[in-house]
């Protein structure tokens, strides 16, 4: 095979070509500068980010003929740093513990450490995925590791550093790697590629960098992927589609059409992204970070694209941070769901149904127009646009609404020190709310109020609201009761909500009115000839 994968052809030699881990790199060098040296390293981190390099480097450095000490950066040119680059050298003993986990194979190993190394300082031992071994092996280590001849050293790497003893964590100088900032990832592949003479651009490498997720060996792997599949050169859109990702701006068309309850513009939205074959555990990835971009916006002013500053505009902070939640909900839960394109259907209507109910009827009207059919192919609505005059109108007629004082008789009939589930809802009625937040607590059952403390019940199905959220509610719950109080909210089973309780009421008043339907003698007897039945939907209640 003369081809070589640039994570192998690219693996760093000397301390100097490792990316990133300043801090690893600094103790390693002072520790061989003022001889310092431990006897036993251990080196923990995420995948890919540089454990059993480092500690390939490291053992060049100690054993490096250049010198009569160890060096701080090894000459790559003598035979003991050729044959550890290689894996050949007899006084590097390189471990896999997880083909190697038994107690007989530790015991193998201990043995050869009565013998001193013939042409190296150090008989350095390097243990790969530590946390592999068995118990019994760890505890077959222990002495040997705690007090090791002079001559031996162990240096061990993992990816689980928790399941590794603390009796072994004890003897050790625990060496923590952090995963790699996607800034110098991109800029080592962009070294590479320059190196390799293959063109780019610089949209695909940050692709490549974000998808790597701190590690370099994934990000070489990807870039591997990438030019295989580019056939020799690097595109923006061929990386997304290998990647499975899409531009933003097909996200914050979507966003856009969220934001302002359109159900037929986000279906459009929607039925463009579907179009591209897309990977869409990724589409809601970048849904979440557009959501993150607008968020940091709002606060810090600090993105300079126009359809981010647009949307940080227009979207109340509260609704971002419900959406938000709604989307990280449905990422975690998107490996249990059978069919990824339903996953995001569902969180996309999620988040229209929890949408601040509009005052027309109209936008009511466009959420319940989202319907999910990729089969079927959507004329875009052309909606009127609403007058400056009618924009005036309505929000004054917000604004009166309101405002609405409570009515002291209707205060006077709550006893606000024996306060019940019953008259909590018709309390409820009565308080000072936005729409969007009187929807939210709508849905949350009155548990007791002791103690100037009101707790509320919420299914556990339901997202917790914001500190905003509760806050904004507190302050109209106490102006309502006359003195400040606290806010407690519980998980559990949910019967009779103020929601619930409405709901239950307009049945109530429909039933009476199906009644005094079937008691009209004409309506009795068209239903009895025809074999009838009344439409609950079709009873309206004419004003007189």
């Amino acid at each position: 095979m003369s081809y070589q994968v640039l994570a192998r052809k690219y693996r760093p030699a000397l301390f100097s070509e490792v990316v990133g881990q300043e801090h690893v790199l600094k103790a390693l060098k002072n520790s061989i500068e003022h001889n310092r040296l431990h006897q036993a390293y251990i080196f923990s981190g995420t995948r890919g980010v540089g454990k059993t390099t480092i500690a390939r480097v490291f053992a060049k450095c100690l054993n490096c003929l250049n010198g009569d000490m160890p060096q701080v950066e090894p000459c790559n040119i003598c035979t003991v740093c050729e044959e550890i680059k290689v894996g050949r050298h007899l006084e590097f003993i390189e471990l896999d513990a997880a083909s190697r986990t038994g107690v007989d194979d530790m015991r193998d190993l201990l043995e050869s450490t009565q013998y001193k190394p013939t042409n190296a300082r150090y008989k350095i031992y390097l243990i790969d995925e530590v946390h592999m071994l068995s118990a019994s092996s760890f505890n077959a280590l222990l002495k040997t590791l705690e007090e090791p001849p002079s001559y031996v050293m162990f240096l061990m790497a993992t990816t689980m550093i928790k399941k590794v003893p603390k009796t072994v964590l004890s003897r050790c100088l625990q060496l923590n790697l952090k995963a790699i900032p996607q800034a110098q990832i991109k800029q080592h592949i962009g070294s590479l590629l320059d190196l390799e003479s293959i063109s780019y651009d610089d949209e695909s490498i940050s692709l490549i960098a974000d998808s790597a997720q701190g590690s370099i060996r994934d990000g070489l792997t990807l870039l591997d992927q990438a030019i295989a599949h580019g056939n020799g050169s690097l595109t923006a859109d061929q990386v997304k589609a290998l990647l499975g990702t899409i531009d933003q701006s097909y996200i914050i068309e979507l966003v856009r059409e969220i934001a302002a309850g359109n159900g037929d513009g986000a279906y459009n939205a929607f039925y463009k992204i579907t179009e591209l074959n897309v990977e869409y555990e990724q589409v809601l990835r970048i849904l979440i970070s557009v959501f993150h971009q607008i968020v940091l916006h709002q606060e810090f002013n600090n993105n300079d694209s126009e359809p981010i500053q647009n949307l940080a505009q227009s979207m109340e902070p509260q609704i971002i941070q419900l959406h938000y939640e709604i989307a990280l909900n449905a990422l975690s839960k998107f490996h249990v769901h059978p069919n990824p394109k339903e996953a995001f259907e569902l969180c996309i209507l999620r988040m229209l149904a929890f949408h601040p109910a509009e005052v027309d009827s109209a936008s009511k009207q466009e959420k319940k127009n989202f319907k999910i059919n990729s089969s079927s192919k959507v004329q875009p609505k052309i909606t009127k646009p609403v007058t400056e005059a009618q924009n005036r109108s309505l929000s004054t007629n917000i604004e009166i609404s309101d405002k609405q004082p409570v009515l002291m008789d209707q205060q006077a009939d709550i006893d606000l020190s024996n306060l019940d589930l019953q008259s909590w809802n018709k309390m409820f009625e009565s308080l000072e709310l936005s729409m969007f937040i009187k929807q939210v607590f709508s849905e949350f059952e009155f548990k007791h109020y002791v103690d100037q403390v009101v707790t509320l019940k919420k299914s556990d199905d339901l997202i917790s609201p914001t500190e905003n959220l509760k806050s904004e509610f507190r302050d109209a719950v106490s102006k309502y009761i006359g003195t400040k109080i606290s806010l407690e909210i519980e998980s559990g089973e949910v019967v009779e909500s103020p929601a619930a309780a409405e709901k239950q009421k307009i049945q109530s008043r429909l039933d009476e009115d199906k009644l005094e339907l079937l008691e009209n003698p004409t309506v009795k007897d068209i239903i009895d000839s025809f074999d009838g039945k009344i439409i609950d939907k079709s009873i309206k209640k004419v004003s007189p």
